[in-house]
Formats: structure tokens, sequence, C-alpha cells
């Protein structure tokens, strides 16, 4: 994930800013996946969890969260990011599926879709992300002797250095189908970086390819500010989300697809919720209701 432009180091892990959200997310697949019901199953996700010492009181398990699934964090906030999983998996595999042999995780943080998905073993995923979360999570994948499902290849370079000499110094090939995920990173971008973000995918994508990513649509995001899913982040394990978010008025960005000849498809969390029978429905004050999921394929028309 893309850290706050005061941390540009390029180095840091996942014990403060934005990097540690990517342990927050961590533990809600870990809850995710040990629910009866799960929409997704990480089994390494609870191991990210336990070997930052930040996070030793977390729990894994939603029955460890004080008032269980009624929790506002480790209930309803942890279903969302479980529900995401979910779909995003399906999104990297139906593209796979339409024989995109490449996938980019811009901002990666702790996926483990190079691990735990069912894909052609000539695959390759190309995990891109600061030094510092990249070398946690190598570790720990280390100590768990974890073996990919395809090729992997880990890409260390901040999103506001050079990632495309990076990305392809490290054999991605423009010219083949690709598949893209933003999982959790436009927010926390200034808007003229969310738009060179999506203008270079564009231009590094060839026709046959796919891209997923997440945005908030709210005009104010502080008018959630005493929601109860910021406000148990915040008191619960001290993630001040708001305080990371970028505020300045978002681009169109769907729009600047649309004009490239990308087929782009906008949907809410909850018509998935609908879908699947399971996850977050809208309440009020909900810091939700702007959440966006960009599912997007290039034409070439």
């Amino acid at each position: 994930m893309v850290g706050t432009a005061s941390e540009h180091t390029g180095t840091e892990g996942v014990d403060g800013g934005v990097g540690v959200t990517a342990l927050l997310v961590a533990a809600a697949r870990a809850i995710e996946t040990h629910r009866h019901d799960s929409l997704a199953q990480d089994p390494f996700a609870e191991h990210f969890v336990r070997a930052a010492p930040g996070c030793a009181g977390w729990p894994v398990r939603v029955q460890h969260a004080a008032g269980g699934d009624a929790n506002p964090l480790w209930g309803r906030f942890a279903r969302y990011f479980g529900l995401r999983t979910r779909v995003l998996d399906d999104f990297v595999q139906g593209a796979l599926g339409t024989g995109a042999r490449q996938v980019v995780l811009l901002g990666a943080g702790l996926d483990t879709r190079a691990f735990r998905l069912d894909r052609p073993t000539d695959s390759v995923v190309y995990e891109v992300d600061r030094a510092g979360v990249l070398a946690f999570k190598e570790q720990v994948l280390e100590e768990l002797a974890a073996v990919p499902r395809g090729g992997r290849v880990a890409v260390p370079v901040d999103l506001r250095d050079d990632w495309v000499s990076a990305l392809t110094g490290a054999g991605f090939d423009p010219a083949a189908p690709s598949i893209w995920l933003a999982e959790g990173l436009l927010f926390y971008l200034p808007p003229e970086a969310e738009t060179y973000l999506v203008q270079t995918v564009d231009r590094l994508t060839a026709d046959g390819s796919a891209l997923a990513f997440e945005m908030k649509v709210e005009k104010d995001l502080l008018a959630y500010r005493d929601s109860p899913t910021y406000t148990a982040t915040h008191a619960q394990i001290g993630i001040d989300l708001l305080s990371l978010f970028d505020h300045a008025p978002r681009p169109d960005s769907v729009g600047a697809l649309t004009a490239r000849n990308w087929s782009a498809r906008v949907h809410t969390p909850f018509e998935f919720t609908q879908r699947h029978g399971r996850g977050p429905l809208p309440e009020p004050n909900d810091a939700l209701e702007g959440n966006r999921w960009v599912l997007a394929t290039k034409d070439g028309r």
C-alpha cells in the first residue's frame, strides 16, 4: 500500500501509517476463513497477524472479539473485507479463464492470491509494494514454507517512484493480456496520483486485459466520522482511517477508462451481499455507503 508523503522512505513495513491497514485486512481475512459460512479462505492471514507484535491482542476468529458479529470492526467491517476478497478472487480467476496469464497487485500488502488461488501454473503474480511490507510478508511465508501455485515475483518499489520500470524489469510484458488489482489503494492517493496510475495501467495493458479497483464516492468523507466503522476501528486498534484517506475531490477514473475503450461496471458492495447471501447491508451513518467496486475489461474497440 502507499504511505503518506511524510513517510516517503520506500522501506516502511506494516508497523505504522497505511502499512498497518494491511494487517487489519489480514485479520479480517483470518476471521472470514474461520467462519462456518466463509466466502474466502486464506490460511496465511492469521500468521501475518500473529507475527506483528502490535497485533498481539487482535482476534482472528469472530467469537474472540467483544460482541462477536455485533462488533462494528471485527463483525461487520471484517465481513466487508471477506466479501471484497471473494469478489476479487472471482474476478481474477474469471480473467485467467479468458487467457490472461499476468496478474499485477498494486499495493499488494499481505495479499496471498499467488498462494491461495487455483490458477494456471504458467501464470505469474507480480506483487508491487514497498520493500518493508514485502520483507515482512516474505519472512512469514518462508517460515510457513509456503509455495506459490504458479509464478510469483515480488516487486519492491514505492508507487510514487518509478514502479513501471521496476515492474517491466521484473519480467512483466505490456504486450500480453494482464489482470490488475488496486484493492484498498486509491482512496489513500491524491487525485493526481490516481489519474497517473489509471493512465499508466491503460498504457501497459493489451486488449483482453482486466482491472479491478475500489473507490469512494462521498463528497465529504468527514460526514461519516462518527460512524460505528470508523470509531470502532480507531478505538479498538488505534487506526484512524479518516486521517489516512486523501480528502481531495476524486477524479473520474471510470470515465477515463471508458474513453480509452474499457468496459467498466461499477458496483456497490451490497449488490454482492445480496448475490452471496451474506455480507454487510446498508445501515444508518454508514461509512461503507460511498464504497464502490469497479470491474473493468479492455475491449480494444
